[in-house]
């Protein structure tokens, strides 16, 4: 059986949808039961967050616990090494069938997805929660790609794929799985050739299946993984990720493979590709040939979206539109016809499945999204405040309205304010939900830093680490990476440093002041000294003239810092710095003895 993304613990606070992910989960799990399958593939984001609570995981191990342990015997023969992969200083095998303290009825494997990745860098390396599923004897994680310390062993090492094969009778499988890693560096490593999928010698006797779990819809250059870059040895790609169903096997141009993406369990978003039905796979295989049936989810809310412009409905409908009134009539109206269709939907869904003997399932609370184009409209009414009024009737009342106005021409040649950078969040067209289901940190963090020009921090280090602060909850992100950049050759400077310790104690700055310099070659420059000396309060002429001004440019270095000083934008204080240290550096010599440094 086939099934991706089930993002357990979605909206888990919820009242009314935070069951939702766990429901559908066991029914996936109780059909693979009812179908009596040999495995169950998963192709990652089993867990929507990264660091799932002990709730989320005690029913997911209460779930696979019930359905997959049993006496039932498991008619797969391994051929592979059972402890290739195991934890290492541990006997027990990675794959949890083989370890006779088990009693293990239907195997899972599973991939980790970008929602649950590895985060890490402890004795016993990146973890992340499938690990505990693992360890725990109730999932079998394959597809986990050591993470590299730094930037110069990414490098070396490319990305190596052991399969699991396995065979039952004369049908020889290998699974191959890889967890999801950036979409920049799988690109990277597949343009370089440097993926490599380790096979058997008779590799085209094996049906090959291979789990990924990126971006297969480009969105932006390198933002994706083209779906015709995998080795021809492959028969079907099970590509998790991507939300929409498309569940049926698709060719691939100029390659022998299909593609199957199942989509995900549950909707995480109020987009187009999340209200096509949901589906899970029962995938046969003999010999080289497959058979895909797809299986619908019944415990699926039904979910209904639908857009209209104002200005164009308004002479269909006789609808003034600076009457807020009569606009919030017609939208409450258009809302109940949807609800109508919704529940329509679902009816008829259940009565399909009760023909083919399935048990009724009482009808849930449907998902409605309008979106409303307000371009030319002077007021609206609360979104929130209109939800209010189908309370107990939808599953979001909050966000089930979402205005939008059409995007302005762009002006030609405008600068962008260094303070208030133009992100691209900034779409009127986008509820504050979209923005923040499509928003990406790095993306944000580059656009930040390009309009604002930093001169002292790294902008890709930066929004690296950022990103693993916000989105996995590490709170060493930052810190990791700054040590990491410090261990470098200080001769050789990166631009992606985020290291510059201008405050710290012991700097170059305070060595030019201790070295001794010859007096003679202190009279020659003391012209050029006369302007910064003039800026410190001082008494007297000659040497005691010059030596204020010591004190008062080495009060000016350590103070220094990223943060600019009250109105001073951040372009200016990295400005300021950056010909500061150049006037320093270029200073002869002999200056050092006059405290110039």
């Amino acid at each position: 059986m086939l099934a991706t993304d089930n993002h357990i613990g979605y909206l888990e606070r919820d009242p009314i949808r935070g069951q939702d992910s766990i429901n559908t989960f066991r029914e996936i799990l109780q059909l693979a039961v009812k179908h009596d399958v040999d495995f169950i593939l998963l192709a990652g984001d089993l867990f929507h967050e990264n660091r799932p609570t002990r709730d989320c995981l005690y029913q997911v191990m209460a779930l696979l616990r019930e359905y997959t342990l049993g006496d039932r015997p498991i008619q797969v023969e391994l051929l592979s090494d059972p402890n290739d992969g195991k934890p290492p200083g541990y006997s027990f095998p990675a794959i949890n069938y083989e370890d006779p303290n088990f009693n293990v009825a239907i195997p899972v494997f599973s991939i980790h997805g970008n929602h649950d990745d590895p985060q890490g860098a402890g004795p016993e390396g990146a973890l992340c929660a499938l690990d505990m599923l693992s360890v725990s004897g109730l999932i079998n994680y394959m597809g986990k790609i050591d993470l590299p310390l730094d930037d110069a062993e990414a490098q070396k090492a490319g990305i190596a794929i052991k399969p699991v094969l396995m065979r039952k009778g004369n049908t020889r499988l290998g699974l191959y799985g890889v967890g999801n890693v950036k979409d920049q560096r799988m690109h990277f490593e597949l343009r370089s050739n440097r993926v490599r999928m380790y096979m058997p010698r008779d590799k085209d006797d094996w049906f090959n299946i291979l789990l990924l779990h990126q971006n297969r819809v480009a969105h932006g250059p390198q933002q994706s993984v083209p779906e015709g870059m995998f080795d021809d040895s492959v028969d079907l790609v099970v590509w998790g990720h991507e939300h929409d169903c498309r569940i049926m096997p698709e060719p691939v141009a100029g390659k022998k493979y299909y593609v199957t993406q199942p989509g995900s369990s549950v909707a995480t978003s109020l987009a187009d590709g999340e209200s096509i039905e949901k589906h899970v796979a029962l995938l046969k295989i003999q010999g080289k040939e497959f058979e895909l049936t797809p299986i619908p989810l019944r415990t699926v809310r039904p979910f209904v979206l639908d857009e209209l412009v104002l200005t164009e409905v308004a002479d269909d409908e006789n609808l003034d539109l600076n009457d807020r009134m009569a606009i919030t009539k017609f939208l409450k109206t258009r809302v109940n016809e949807l609800i109508e269709k919704a529940n329509a939907l679902w009816d008829e869904r259940n009565i399909g499945a009760v023909e083919e003997g399935e048990e009724e399932v009482p009808r849930m609370l449907p998902i409605v999204r309008l979106k409303v184009d307000t371009t030319g409209v002077s007021e609206m009414q609360n979104p929130v405040r209109f939800g209010q009024e189908f309370q107990g009737r939808l599953a979001n009342p909050r966000d089930v309205l979402v205005f939008h106005r059409a995007k302005a021409a762009a002006k030609r040649g405008g600068k962008v304010i260094a303070d208030q950078p133009e992100l691209s969040i900034n779409d009127p067209e986008l509820s504050n939900a979209e923005k923040l289901s499509k928003v990406r940190v790095q993306t944000l963090v580059r656009e930040y830093l390009a309009a604002q020009e930093l001169q002292l921090l790294g902008e890709s280090g930066m929004s690296d680490a950022i990103e693993t602060f916000v989105d996995k909850d590490d709170i060493h992100a930052i810190q990791n990476h700054g040590k990491g950049k410090a261990t470098n050759d200080e001769s050789d400077a990166s631009a992606d440093s985020m290291m510059m310790d201008v405050d710290a104690g012991g700097s170059d700055f305070e060595e030019l002041e201790s070295d001794p310099a010859p007096k003679k070659k202190a009279r020659a420059p003391a012209k050029k000294a006369t302007a910064p000396a003039k800026k410190a309060p001082a008494k007297g002429r000659g040497k005691k003239k010059v030596a204020p001004a010591k004190k008062a440019t080495t009060a000016k270095q350590a103070t220094l810092s990223f943060a600019p000083s009250g109105r001073t934008s951040t372009r200016a204080a990295a400005s300021r710095a950056s010909k500061k240290v150049a006037q320093v550096v270029g200073l002869p010599s002999g200056l050092r003895a006059l405290g110039v440094n």
